[in-house]
């Protein structure tokens, strides 16, 4: 079932072409939400400066992925390959524009936002299937859900506003 080729299986291949996010987690850290683009067997993962925080990843061999299928549950977790596509390589030319063409909101045309990203020091991250993946049955059973993270958004909860003051008799 395992695509030896590229540690894969068609499980994992079909996950990855629907994909827009994954859940990633690097050496053991807790899993990030991050926008990702498929693209050659592979997701692609813009981290850095003006793009999402994934502490520790541009610097990371390996990591974990998890992904979700169209009923919004998890569906399969693999290990992956993390490579960094290094600006004024031939792999850069090719993939960077592909990636930025499919970054939603982005201001400005994809060439300004490729030369934003080299320019920046932003980390084009390759995340490639290198590994047995977990599936179906072999999934933990646990919502892994997690408390709130600390937050500079998160303030504190006030008491409700009275008009009046209310009597007790």
């Amino acid at each position: 079932m395992t695509d030896d080729a590229r540690g894969s299986t068609p499980l994992v291949d079909e996950a990855m072409k629907k994909a827009a996010v994954a859940w990633v987690s690097v050496a053991g850290g807790p899993a990030l939400a991050l926008w990702c683009a498929p693209l050659e067997g592979a997701l692609l993962v813009v981290t850095g400066p003006g793009e999402q925080a994934a502490p520790g990843l541009a610097d990371a061999t390996e990591a974990q992925v998890t992904l979700r299928g169209d009923h919004g549950g998890r569906i399969v977790t693999w290990p992956a390959r993390v490579s960094r596509v290094q600006p004024g390589t031939e792999a850069w030319d090719t993939t960077a524009p592909l990636v930025a063409a499919k970054r939603l909101n982005a201001s400005g045309p994809t060439a300004d936002l490729v030369a934003r990203w080299a320019a920046d020091g932003c980390a084009v991250n390759r995340l490639t299937p290198a590994g047995t993946p977990l599936a179906g049955a072999d999934l933990s059973a646990g919502a892994q859900a997690e408390p709130p993270r600390a937050s500079p958004a998160v303030r504190a909860t006030r008491k409700p506003f009275r008009l009046h003051r209310v009597r007790r008799r």
